[in-house]
């Protein structure tokens, strides 16, 4: 499996959230962990955003 890092722009589209959301999210551990791509650049692993997005499938 290729560990592919999405930065937050493509996060919060794929996941139709708002920016304030997916922080929230991150600051309630509610969402998968950021990995830190420089001073300030976060960006998230794509097969965890794909998870967590068919978690969210299955839930609602």
């Amino acid at each position: 499996m290729v560990n592919k890092l999405i930065k937050v722009d493509e996060v919060v589209q794929r996941c139709a959230i708002s920016r304030a959301t997916l922080y929230r999210l991150i600051a309630e551990g509610m969402f998968p962990s950021q990995v830190l791509l420089s001073k300030r650049a976060i960006g998230f692993y794509e097969h965890e955003i794909n998870e967590w997005i068919n978690s969210r499938t299955r839930i609602q």
